[in-house]
C-alpha cells in the first residue's frame, strides 16, 4: 500500500519537539506546517490531517487561529480524515459547533483515561489506559452528532464526528517532552514536583500503549481515497 500523506498542522510553541514526536509515531509521509506562524498547506491534497497541541486557546486572539480554522473548515467540507490532539481536539470540536471553555485549573501529568463505547480509534487499548495530559481548556459541549469516546474525572478526553476525531491527551509525548512541558508551567513548585514524581519509567512505558491510536487512525484514513472524498463533496455529504 502506498504510504499515506498526512498534513501535520503544528500549532505548538515547542515546534521541534512536536514535529519530532509526530514524525516518529505516525507511520506515514508526514508534512509539517508551522500553523502558529501562519504556515498552512496550499491545498488539500492529503490523505489525512493531524492538528497538534498548543499553548494557545481556541477562543484566544492570536492572529494565526482564524486562518487555521478556515483551513480546517475546508478540510472538513472535503471529508478528509482528521485527528486533533489537545488544542487540536478543542479546535476541531469548535469548528464543528462544539463549545470550549477555560477549566479554571490545570490537568497535568500522567492520568488514567476511560474508554467510552467501542471507538475504532482506541481499538486495542485497555478500557482504562494511561496517557499524559496538559491542558487548562476543555470541550464542555460536543458538536452536534458527535459522540464521546473517552473521558476521565476532569473532562471529555476524546470524541468522534464522522471522519473527525479528537483526543484531549497526548499520545505522542515521550519522557523528554513530558518533562519539558511540565517545567514550563507557571504553577506552584509543589505541584510541579508532584507531576515530576509521576514521570517514571513505569508510567512512560504504560503510556506508550496510547500511541497505538495513530496506527488506528491511519488504518481508518486508508479506507478513503481522495477520489471518494471529492465524490462525496460533490453530493454535498460532509461530517457536519
Amino acid at each position: 500500500m502506498q504510504e499515506l500523506r498526512v498534513a501535520l498542522l503544528n500549532a505548538s510553541y515547542n515546534d521541534d519537539a512536536t514535529r519530532r514526536n509526530f514524525e516518529r509515531d505516525v507511520a506515514a509521509d508526514v508534512r509539517s506546517f508551522a500553523a502558529n506562524e501562519g504556515d498552512l498547506p496550499d491545498g488539500y491534497e492529503y490523505d489525512a490531517v493531524i492538528v497538534s497541541g498548543s499553548g494557545a486557546s481556541v477562543y484566544g486572539d492570536e492572529p494565526w487561529i482564524p486562518p487555521l480554522l478556515e483551513w480546517v473548515d475546508g478540510a472538513i467540507d472535503r471529508n478528509l480524515p482528521m485527528l486533533g490532539v489537545c488544542f487540536g481536539h478543542q479546535l476541531l470540536a469548535h469548528a464543528l459547533g462544539g463549545e470550549v471553555r477555560d477549566m479554571g485549573e490545570y490537568e497535568l501529568g500522567y492520568r488514567e483515561i476511560e474508554r467510552v463505547g467501542d471507538s475504532e480509534l482506541l481499538s486495542g487499548l485497555s478500557e482504562r489506559f494511561l496517557a499524559f495530559t496538559t491542558h487548562s481548556d476543555e470541550v464542555v459541549q460536543l458538536p452536534p452528532g458527535a459522540e464521546s469516546i473517552a473521558e476521565n474525572d476532569y473532562s471529555i478526553q476524546g470524541f468522534r464526528a464522522g471522519r473527525v476525531f479528537g483526543v484531549q491527551f497526548h499520545p505522542e509525548y515521550d519522557r523528554d517532552t513530558a518533562e519539558l512541558v511540565t517545567r514550563g508551567k507557571d504553577l506552584p513548585e509543589e505541584r510541579i514536583r508532584a507531576v515530576f514524581d509521576g514521570i517514571t519509567a513505569a508510567n512512560v512505558d504504560l503510556a506508550t500503549d496510547a500511541k497505538g491510536l495513530f496506527d488506528n487512525f491511519l488504518e481508518f484514513a486508508a479506507r478513503f481515497d481522495r477520489g471518494e472524498s471529492e465524490r462525496e463533496r460533490e453530493r454535498g455529504s460532509t461530517v457536519r
